[in-house]
Parts: C-alpha cells; sequence; structure tokens
C-alpha cells in the first residue's frame, strides 16, 4: 500500500496531465481491427475450441467443445441396472433444477392444476439465482417500449442470438415483472409505489429493475417460499443422470443418483423440464466460470 506522500505526488502527476489528457481523442478503431483484435484473444473466436453437435435437437450447431463432450458423451449407466417398469417417483411435470427457473416454472405448473416436483442436486435456491446482483430490464415505463428493448438487447449481443428468443424474452419481461411483485418480491420503489428503473449495460432507458444489491438473493427467497408454502415436492441433493425417453423419443423422465448414497432412482412424468443454468461448472476454455 502507498505511503501518504507518495499519493500526493501521484496525485500532482495526476492533475498537471489532466488537462492535456482531457483534450486527447484517441482514434476510433474501425469494424476490421476490432475483429482482429478479438480474434487474437476473446474466447468465442478460438474456433478450435468448438465442436459442431452431431445429434440431436442442436444438430449441426457449434457449442463449447466442454459442452459437445457432455451431450455427446456415453451413458453413466446400464440400462440392466435400472427397472423402469416400477418408478420411485410418478409426477405430470418433472422439473430438475432448483433456482429461479426452475422454482418459477413449478410454481406456474402449480397453478395450472397439474402434478409437480423439483429434483436438484443441492438445494432448492443454491443456484446461480441467488448470486445475482444487478437486476431484471424490462420495459415498462412510458418511454420506453417491448421493441426498444429489443434493439438494445439484439445490438448489445452483436446480433448473434435467436431473434424468437429475444422477442420472447423483452415481450414477456414486464409481466414477469409483476409476477414477481405479486407473490411478494421487494423491489426497489418510489415512496408512491412505483417502480425505481435504472440503466444497465447497453440500455437506452431505465428499466433495470432491482432489490437494492442483491436482487437475485430476494427473488429466490421469495420463490423459494412459495414453492415450500404449496407443498410442491422438492428433492434435494440428488441428480438427474439419464434422461428417460419413450417408445416415440419423447422425454418420460429420467433416472435419479442420490448425491450422497449414489442410489439410483426412477422419476416417471409426462414432461420434463431442465432447468439446470448455465453449465458454468464445465470450466470452458479452463476459465473458473463461464463469465469470464
Amino acid at each position: 500500500m502507498y505511503k501518504i506522500d507518495k499519493l500526493n505526488e501521484l496525485a500532482e502527476i495526476v492533475a498537471e496531465k489532466r488537462q492535456a489528457n482531457a483534450a486527447l481523442e484517441p482514434r476510433r478503431m474501425t469494424a476490421e481491427e476490432k475483429d482482429d483484435l478479438l480474434s487474437h484473444f476473446h474466447p468465442d473466436y478460438k474456433q478450435d475450441e468448438f465442436t459442431v453437435l452431431s445429434a440431436g435437437v442442436n444438430k449441426g450447431d457449434k457449442v463449447p467443445t466442454q459442452l459437445a463432450e457432455l451431450l455427446q458423451g456415453k451413458s453413466r449407466i446400464s440400462p440392466d441396472s435400472v427397472d423402469l417398469s416400477n418408478p420411485d417417483y410418478d409426477t405430470d411435470v418433472l422439473i430438475i433444477g432448483g433456482g429461479g427457473a426452475g422454482a418459477s416454472c413449478a410454481i406456474k405448473a402449480d397453478e395450472a392444476g397439474v402434478k409437480t416436483m423439483i429434483v436438484t442436486k443441492l438445494r432448492i435456491g443454491d443456484a446461480n439465482t441467488m448470486m445475482a446482483e444487478g437486476g431484471i430490464q424490462a420495459a415498462d415505463k412510458p418511454n420506453d417500449s417491448p421493441a426498444i428493448h429489443y434493439l438494445d438487447a439484439f445490438g448489445g449481443g452483436h446480433f448473434a442470438a435467436k431473434p424468437e428468443l429475444v422477442k420472447k424474452l423483452v415481450t414477456k419481461a414486464p409481466e414477469a415483472i409483476q409476477w414477481l411483485n405479486k407473490l411478494g418480491v421487494e423491489f426497489d420503489k418510489e415512496p408512491d409505489g412505483t417502480m425505481v428503473t435504472t440503466h444497465g449495460g447497453g440500455t437506452s432507458r431505465k428499466r433495470m429493475h432491482a432489490a437494492k444489491d442483491y436482487s437475485g438473493a430476494e427473488i429466490m427467497r421469495t420463490l423459494r417460499d412459495e414453492v415450500i408454502n404449496r407443498g410442491i415436492p422438492v428433492v434435494d441433493f440428488t441428480a438427474a443422470i439419464e434422461i428417460i425417453l419413450d417408445e416415440n423419443g419423447k422425454a418420460a423422465g429420467a433416472v435419479l443418483m442420490n448425491m450422497e448414497t449414489k442410489e439410483l432412482l426412477v422419476a416417471r412424468a409426462k414432461t420434463v423440464v431442465i432447468a439446470t443454468g448455465g453449465a458454468g461448472r464445465l470450466h470452458y476454455q479452463g476459465f473458473p466460470t463461464s463469465n469470464h
């Protein structure tokens, strides 16, 4: 740590150069120069780190090699070790994952009156949602619209996203905010009760809805409490290690494994929802998390 005299010395240097530095106008890089720089340093440009999927609904898509190896790898179990005719769980909707997406799905399914259960490898709420800080963007102010939000989001992603998914995101966002608000999420609000919104990265309008600096934790708290209050079954510390397919190739359940005892269990379901997050633990290209 610098001593006070050294800090004062550095402050004087900064003050001397401030006016000259403020007048500088660095040349903007061309699109070609940006691409050249990114191609040397950005992980998404390392083509030898990607593999084209050879099977499944995403056949032909180029994905990180670690993900391809997981999706196209051999099963961890032998068919002879599991009795599919005698399931341990039988439900209408099987939700794999106990984070924000999985909990929300379970609540909506329960609202629709169908039998639902969650299976999660840790506990419900032990998820990335709990660690999210910034907030949720939704175009719900008079000077904003889903169309403007679409342009911000699609352009901010360098036009790489699937347009239909971006459209779904921006058109459903205001409804999602109101749904969470009614469940009890304590979003930041003005004294009159209107939502406080701020700018987020790349936004042209203030549309970020937050709960102080613990938005994810507040959202997860509310969703978890709602799941518990509704009595939705949660099988925790249990991982889904294989999706069961019926004779038509449709998902019909999953083979589960107790993380402590390694016991194999069978869950039969009419619908299977995979809500297991962004695969951050795959450590793409050796990075600690996919955020890197």
